[in-house]
């Protein structure tokens, strides 16, 4: 029994890591916490994390060239900690003569337009997960906190579609913040989410279809009240889900 619950455990430090990460020898780590393995190092924690060695180190106390302890548990720095990508620099576009001045148009009051939506190449082509709606996007809130997907309101029971065809990598419980947790990787580096789910419907393995029915919607972690938490991840990276989706009128 300690045997199966400490497999379940390790599967369940990939939360949100892409699937294709199998194939390497040591699988990418995206959970909030980590259980260290003998002979982890520091270094190669954080890699599997994908944050820096410093950050990891800061957040749990350590210092940076000391040994890790088998058993002990290591916390994930907070997302606004992660040292961003630098902007890739462009040569300035060469000056134009200024155009001739001309009468300004009257103002006109513009109409609301619907964001746009501007998907990454080879991002999988999403539907909406459920038909909720949504009660809090993507990125940081005035709390402090930072959401890394979006949390769509729905009623109890409803059912949760894949929002694209994959493999199910993890279908179960996620004691710490999500609840019944379900995972699809849909290859290249991408992956969805679901979760504060009240009851999931298919097991690990298990390869579905886009728009299948795979769990139930509830209010399991830390869900307050019927609702599906849903996010997109490339190669371990949190991306916002509604530049995936259609979308609604």
């Amino acid at each position: 029994m300690t045997t199966r619950r400490g497999a379940r455990q390790a599967l369940l430090l990939a939360l949100l890591a892409p699937l294709s990460a199998h194939l390497a020898a040591a699988p990418a780590i995206i959970a909030w916490t980590y259980i260290v393995q003998p002979g982890d190092t520091l270094d190669e924690v954080a890699a599997r994390m994908g944050v820096s060695p410093l950050a990891l180190a800061a957040t749990n106390g350590l210092h940076p060239d000391a040994p890790l302890v088998p058993g002990s548990t290591l916390k994930r720095p907070d997302p606004t900690d992660m040292p961003s990508q630098r902007p890739v620099r462009r040569p300035a576009p060469p000056l134009r003569p200024a155009p001739t001045a001309r009468p300004a148009p009257p103002v006109r009051p513009m109409p609301e337009i619907a964001p746009a939506h501007r998907p990454e190449p080879g991002m999988p082509r999403l539907i909406w997960p459920t038909s909720g709606a949504v009660s809090s996007r993507f990125g940081p809130h005035s709390h402090g906190k930072t959401n890394n997907g979006i949390d769509l309101r729905a009623f109890s029971g409803m059912p949760v579609h894949a929002a694209a065809a994959g493999k199910v990598i993890f279908a179960g419980t996620e004691t710490e913040r999500f609840g019944q947790l379900i995972i699809i990787d849909h290859g290249n580096g991408w992956a969805t989410a679901y979760a504060y789910l009240g009851k999931v419907g298919v097991r690990e393995g298990r390869l579905v279809k886009s728009g299948e029915v795979i769990a139930r919607i509830g209010s399991s972690g830390e869900a307050t009240a019927p609702t599906l938490h849903f996010e997109l991840r490339k190669n371990n990276l949190p991306v916002d889900p509604l530049s995936a989706l259609p979308l609604r009128l």
